[in-house]
């Protein structure tokens, strides 16, 4: 008797350190979830084995990894919850055996296909919410015991944990796929001017709200945007790109960069609730002489103009959009731009430094500018202000006015 419990207990811990394994962390999502289903099918000595992962908006799961149900993954089968019996699962968050398989008490119809005849599914749980569905199969009638639904459940933590570094990557993939595609690699050739921009993640996902951007105008006036919304990761990136959007829209109908920033603020207050966004926006005349200046929470451009000393542009500062003062007028100022001057417009994570006071940060930027093409300017900048280690996100962005 002492015997067989000793053998138990091995058993026991001998399908515990299976799907703990250190070296399953070392494997990418989509393997780690196939060598899970292997290992489970082999200690489990089942014929069958699926994942299926919750679409939060639909309420459905769909076939994500199998094993002996392959199918299922390729026709991308889908199930609602509370629907046939991985829906059961999710629906009661609670394991669910199924002794015979019938049509009455599945929907797959690839399960009926196969001949599976009885089944064991748990739910996958993260931080108290359903992350999807785990199940095991066998072709022949089976009984599964305690210990099975012990070890399943087991698997599926390892599951969640696995499908939340799943979505993180997604999550990441789609906000540089955002991101790349807002933020401009090329910046328009223009008469009379030169322009560059860079941009520097400053986090470990490579995203955030930060922003440049440069457009003409139907009235022959250029439009240079330069922003930042509040946090980082896909939803700072996705209201990065409807602000941008707005404000684009509005620069349409406006010939005010105050007005456009006005209802800018606006939008951000009703549809963006909860983010704050700093930007400045500005129009080069279509002779290149004058600079109309709109200041929203940013810092303020730098200029550097021939025969005179560099200097912060003494732009009015008007609180963010989304700060909550819809009725608080904003300023337009408008500015010289002589022949062979540089205007360097970024965001605080290019001066802002941990224990210096801003201002410090401003001042070592505005030495920094020197009267040169663009790209000169942007490598100078880049390497004065040390931005190879950034605390935050950079978006820097140079404008040049050639000389006559």
């Amino acid at each position: 008797m002492v015997r067989a419990e000793v053998l138990r207990d091995e058993q026991r811990l001998r399908r515990i350190e299976a799907v703990t394994d250190a070296t399953l962390s070392r494997l990418d999502v989509a393997d780690l979830f196939d060598e899970l289903l292997d290992r489970v099918r082999d200690l489990l000595q089942v014929d069958t084995a699926a994942i299926l992962l919750l679409d939060v908006r639909a309420q459905q799961l769909v076939a994500t990894a199998a094993r002996g149900l392959e199918e299922e993954v390729r026709q991308g089968f889908r199930v609602s919850v509370g629907r046939g019996f991985a829906g059961q699962v999710a629906l009661t968050r609670q394991p669910v055996v199924i002794q015979t398989v019938t049509a009455d008490n599945v929907v797959n119809p690839i399960l009926l296909e196969t001949g599976v005849r009885s089944l064991l599914g748990v739910p996958i749980m993260a931080r108290g919410e359903l992350v999807g569905v785990l199940h095991v199969g066998t072709l022949t009638p089976r009984r599964f015991d305690l210990d099975d639904v012990r070890l399943l459940e087991l698997v599926a933590d390892r599951v969640s944990l696995a499908s939340r570094a799943r979505e993180n990557t997604l999550d990441q993939s789609a906000a540089l796929a955002l991101q790349r595609s807002l933020i401009p690699t090329e910046l328009p050739r223009l008469p009379g001017l030169e322009l560059a921009g860079r941009y520097v993640p400053g986090h470990a996902s490579g995203v955030g709200g930060d922003w440049y951007d440069v457009f003409t105008l139907p009235s022959g006036w250029l439009g240079v945007v330069v922003g930042d919304v509040s946090g980082h990761g896909l939803q700072s990136a996705v209201v990065m790109g409807r602000v941008r959007s707005a404000l684009r829209a509005y620069a349409l109908v406006c010939d005010d960069p105050a007005e456009a920033l006005a209802l800018l603020d606006r939008k951000v207050v009703h549809f963006e609730a909860g983010s704050l966004t700093t930007a400045l926006y500005l129009m080069i005349s279509p002779d290149r002489e004058t600079l109309r200046v709109s200041v929203a929470g940013h810092p303020r451009p730098v200029l550097a103009a021939p025969g005179h000393p560099n200097t912060v542009l003494a732009a009015h500062i008007d609180p963010p959009l989304g700060a909550g003062r819809p009725h608080q007028p904003r300023h337009t100022m408008t500015f010289d731009f002589p022949p062979g001057s540089v205007l360097v417009a970024y965001t605080d994570g290019l001066v802002e430094r941990r224990g210096e006071l801003f201002d410090a940060g401003v001042t070592r930027l505005t030495e920094a500018v020197p009267l040169a093409s663009v790209d000169t300017v942007t490598a100078t900048v880049m390497a004065a202000l040390d931005t190879e280690h950034p605390a935050d996100d950079i978006a820097l962005l140079a404008v040049r006015r050639l000389p006559r």
